[in-house]
């Protein structure tokens, strides 16, 4: 996907509570707020693209970009549909790991110039052992209940991209805000997967309680 696909220099921000957006998931979105509402008219007139980033938990709002994190995901609009109130109800799918290097606008809504982040280290027979481990811990919580969409779970069988295993177990999964922006910061695949494969253990453990 991000191979065949060019990223413009500058995207709009969305500073979230609570939410951290993975490549490969998808958000749904209810934009309600005048600023958003302006930041999704700029974005469906520039490249139907923006990021979505966390809200550090120490501030109840966010009023500068200090108070939010500047490792992100940039989305793209999948879906939208306008509401007669002005308000719009979207599906943004997750595209590519990104840094917030710097800020063109700050308000009403952040335009920020984004750097494009890779995961760094290549594939080993370490990467497989840990991805195996993975599809391993996914198949207890399935036996909890707890699976992915269907059409997903049986493309888990044949997914050679450990990347996208990471991103889609994280975003479904773990449910802590600051465990999830840990995994979306980790460059390293391999340290990414074992963060998951600690995580996922976490969320057996409180499934079985």
């Amino acid at each position: 996907m991000k191979d065949a696909m060019s990223f413009p220099d500058k995207v709009p921000v969305m500073p979230l509570p609570g939410a951290v957006l993975f490549p490969h998931a998808l958000l749904p979105l209810y934009i309600f707020e005048p600023r958003y509402r302006q930041m999704l008219d700029h974005a469906l007139r520039h490249h139907r693209m923006f990021c979505v980033t966390l809200i550090k938990p120490s501030c109840p709002e966010w009023q500068a970009p200090e108070d939010f994190f500047h490792l992100a995901t940039v989305g793209l609009i999948r879906a939208c549909v306008g509401r007669g109130d002005g308000t719009s109800n979207l599906i943004l799918q997750g595209l590519q790991r990104v840094r917030l290097a710097s800020f063109e606008q700050k308000t009403p809504f952040p335009v920020a110039k984004i750097d494009i982040l890779e995961s760094r280290g290549a594939a080993s027979v370490k990467t497989e052992a840990l991805g195996a481990k993975v599809l391993e811990l996914y198949t207890k919580l399935k036996i909890k209940g707890r699976q992915l969409p269907k059409k997903v779970d049986r493309y888990l069988r044949d997914l050679n991209d450990l990347e996208m295993l990471a991103d889609l177990m994280a975003s479904t999964f773990i449910n802590d805000p600051l465990r999830r922006q840990q995994v979306l910061e980790e460059s390293s695949l391999n340290q990414r997967l074992r963060l998951i494969i600690q995580y996922l253990l976490d969320e057996i453990g409180s499934a079985a309680v």
